[in-house]
């Protein structure tokens, strides 16, 4: 039975989350249908534009990102503290890149005089937009339901797009964030659509890549996506992720090599430190990221931390410990 998502979702264990949504229907959400003849490849870029607006609106950052022919990968942090920092003329604006406001907030940005019953009225929608746009299911929603209607009118039917929910999983520490970016930048290559990283469209290491390209020496310039700028963190709550650039693409670049079977080898003498910072070994490594969507349920991290999960949104254990524990191995 599906759980509400309060049940799955708690920023204070951990601000990150993989978000999976799949379309229902038969008809490609993407790419070139054999069925029909027909090409929807440029709807991923739909989807792009629509991730990269509301990243700038929401505050929710995008750590990896991957459209796919019938679903795609989001890799998020949900950054509650900045939410609680902004203005209210801030939120106010970030809430109308997506939304329409009502006459009040017309009324509010014409610098009209309020009323005490608008002015109350105006209060009580720049709080409830403040945590909104902290809020994992609505920057889902707002992504989804804007989807759907460009399909469906360009399809020319009514009806349900997407499967009921997206679905969310939990990474609780820096190993489960790192592995699941990993098998997100890696779906073309396990799906047989690209060779190489650099050949990946419509995924966040090929754009991080040529944003490295362009400039090494500094941490993603001008680039949308959260940044990898190295270090080691207690917690998951920094704004960066923790891990530098060039040992990220390392890590990437020898765990798709050694998921495909021509592809196997010694480890790189740059990636072994990297997995035992993370504390995994090489086998379980690449069985985990190879695997990461269907081996885990909602969340994945170290056993304590996911019984500390299960006690903050009120369940008495998550599925999946079994896994878990082989992970951390």
């Amino acid at each position: 039975m599906p759980q509400a998502r309060y049940r799955l979702v708690d920023t204070r264990t951990t601000p990150y989350y993989h978000c999976i949504s799949r379309c229902v229907r038969r008809a490609f959400l993407c790419g070139f249908d054999k069925t029909s003849g027909v090409n929807f490849e440029h709807r991923k870029q739909w989807i792009l534009d629509r991730v990269k607006l509301l990243s700038s609106a929401f505050a929710i950052d995008v750590c990896a990102y991957a459209i796919m022919t019938n679903h795609f990968h989001l890799v998020l942090h949900v950054d509650r503290e900045q939410a609680v920092q902004l203005s209210d003329d801030e939120v106010i604006d970030r809430w109308l890149l997506i939304f329409k406001g009502p006459p009040v907030i017309q009324k509010y940005k014409a610098e009209e005089p309020l009323s005490t019953f608008e002015q109350v009225a105006l209060n009580s929608f720049i709080e409830e937009w403040r945590s909104r746009l902290a809020d994992l299911s609505w920057f889902m929603r707002s992504l989804n339901e804007r989807i759907a209607r460009l399909a469906n009118a360009e399809d020319n039917c009514t009806g349900r797009f997407w499967e009921g929910r997206f679905r969310s999983q939990a990474l609780l520490d820096e190993a489960a964030l790192l592995s699941c970016m990993a098998y997100v930048d890696l779906n073309p290559i396990r799906a047989g659509m690209s060779k190489t990283l650099q050949d990946s469209e419509y995924t966040s290491i090929q754009e991080r890549l040529r944003h490295f390209a362009s400039k090494p020496n500094r941490i993603l310039p001008n680039c949308w996506l959260q940044p990898l700028n190295g270090g080691k963190h207690e917690s998951l709550t920094p704004h960066y992720i923790p891990l530098n650039q060039t040992d990220y693409f390392a890590l990437v670049d020898w765990t798709g090599r050694a998921i495909r079977e021509d592809k196997r080898g010694a480890i790189p003498a740059e990636v072994r430190p990297i997995l035992e910072q993370l504390g995994v070994n090489e086998k379980n490594w690449v069985r985990n990221t190879q695997y990461f969507g269907n081996r885990f349920y909602r969340g994945i991290g170290k056993l304590s931390q996911l019984k500390q999960l299960a006690a903050r949104t009120g369940q008495r254990w998550i599925q999946g410990q079994a896994q878990v524990g082989a992970f951390y191995a």
